[in-house]
């Protein structure tokens, strides 16, 4: 359709354009992406089985949509995706506040104004990225910035009572009508609020300052919620619940890939920007079972969810902190260590809520001790498990690593060692180089050295060397063997 061409009513009508609601238009453009087999969300992984069925099932069914879940689950990110479901036009009364049908008017300013032209009427077109509305529930809100409220000014203006409905200036939703409206963190909304929202559901009218304006508003709602609110900060209203067609639970990725490709996707500017430093995989599976970790650690309050966001500022920092090395070193191009990993704890230490214990322990004990689980986790994946007691006879493959540090006595990787240097001193230590090759053999040379600090985390992890940090760097020695040499 020629939307320049067309300008009036009357033109409208001739070319044949068929008004619809919003979600009789959601419902056919998404039905018409499914027999396409296209994506309609695209970029959101991890909800393929779980999420976007269901909500895809929703929109079919024309609901409203409430999206339930704890922070950085995308949820958001799903509502501003389904703008993409909309038809790229639709036409509406030149001058309306509320994006009046032409077809089928609700103001009085676009029935007076269509009652005056006729198919005269000046029609204007409006693009589906200018239809998605936003607003953050917070407690301050009132019902004058959402639904509305009588303009003093207006009614002066036009020597009107208060009781005449054009004095009204029309708040977010009026405003939001034939749009998608998205009310984030609604049980933060203040009860009386939520009362008024699902008289425009149910009712499809407004009530401001004491009289009824009948406005069958059309309007995609999307809802989102956290469940701790439900009980820290406020609820939903019964009423209101009952009126929302469809709750979806929303989720954390069930896997390091899929947290890896969200962490990859939401980085790739940064990664561009940073294509100096190298990034070995090990080294990005440790930076998601940080988050993984974090879930379950006991320290941190569950209830308010780890961000994806902790993944993805994390990596970033990561980046920066390789590249930060390698300009003070004047090296082009460097390679992330483990040691790098101290530089991600400002990225930790903002997106975890503690617990009274983890309050405690302390924020940067606590980050500290998550890298140091997700090292651990993921050295098991890659070697034999680390016993703290062998019997005689028993084979254990770290016995040569940990022989070295008994006879070498201590052994340091500094923050500030060029890549050479780096490589060197890990060269140092024969045995870690037997371990790769015996079970992890096809290890990219690249990689390689990252591997060997992996190792020696892991050990000192799990009480077979010691590990502290001596300020510029980290510093490893034997458990026992300087005691028992100065016996």
């Amino acid at each position: 359709m020629n939307t320049e061409k067309i300008k009036t009513f009357g033109q409208l009508k001739k070319s044949g354009y068929e008004p619809k609601s919003i979600k009789e238009e959601l419902r056919r453009n998404l039905l018409q992406k499914i027999m396409k087999k296209e994506t309609p969300f695209v970029g959101i992984h991890g909800y393929e089985l779980t999420v976007i069925p269901e909500l895809e099932r929703a929109i079919l069914s024309k609901h409203n949509i409430n999206l339930l879940g704890l922070r950085g689950q995308a949820k958001t990110r799903l509502a501003r995706q389904m703008v993409g479901l909309l038809d790229e036009y639709i036409p509406v009364v030149e001058g309306s506040e509320i994006n009046d049908d032409p077809f089928n008017p609700i103001s009085r300013y676009a029935k007076n104004l269509m009652h005056e032209k006729g198919d005269d009427t000046p029609i204007s077109w409006l693009h589906r990225n200018n239809r998605f509305s936003e607003k953050l529930a917070t407690p301050d809100v009132t019902v004058a910035d959402i639904i509305g409220d009588v303009d003093p000014i207006k009614a002066a203006n036009l020597k009107l009572t208060y009781a005449d409905d054009r004095v009204i200036h029309f708040g977010m939703i009026p405003r939001s009508n034939r749009c998608i409206f998205v009310i984030n963190e609604l049980p933060d909304l203040q009860p009386r609020i939520q009362v008024a929202l699902f008289n425009i559901l149910q009712e499809g009218d407004i009530q401001i300052r004491g009289f009824a304006v009948r406005l069958p508003l059309d309007i995609q709602f999307v809802f989102t919620a956290n469940p701790e609110d439900y009980t820290n900060r406020g609820s939903i209203v019964t009423p209101l619940k009952d009126r929302i067609g469809s709750q979806i639970l929303t989720h954390y990725p069930e896997d390091i890939t899929t947290a890896r490709t969200i962490t990859e996707q939401e980085t790739e500017e940064a990664i561009k920007t940073k294509s100096n430093v190298y990034v070995p995989d090990l080294a990005k599976d440790i930076l998601e079972q940080i988050s993984f970790e974090a879930r379950e650690n006991d320290f941190i309050d569950a209830k308010s969810g780890v961000s994806a966001r902790l993944s993805i500022t994390a990596f970033e920092n990561l980046l920066s902190t390789a590249e930060r090395r390698a300009l003070h070193n004047g090296e082009e191009k460097t390679s992330v260590r483990l040691g790098d990993f101290v530089g991600i704890i400002p990225s930790i230490t903002g997106k975890i809520e503690l617990v009274y214990e983890g309050e405690q322990e302390g924020v940067s004990q606590v980050a500290q001790q998550l890298i140091a689980d997700a090292v651990n986790t993921i050295f098991k994946e890659k070697f034999p498990k680390i016993e703290k007691l062998t019997k005689d006879g028993d084979p254990d493959p770290y016995a040569e690593v940990v022989a070295w540090f008994f006879e070498e006595n201590d052994f340091e990787l500094l923050d500030s060692y060029t890549d050479e240097e780096y490589k060197n001193e890990l060269d140092r230590i024969i045995p870690l180089q037997r371990l790769i090759e015996k079970y992890q053999p096809e290890t990219p040379k690249k990689d390689g050295y990252f591997l060997k600090e992996l190792i020696l985390w892991a050990l000192a992890e799990n009480k077979k060397l010691s590990k502290f940090s001596i300020g510029n760097g980290l510093h490893f020695k034997d458990l026992y063997g300087s005691y028992i040499s100065g016996l």
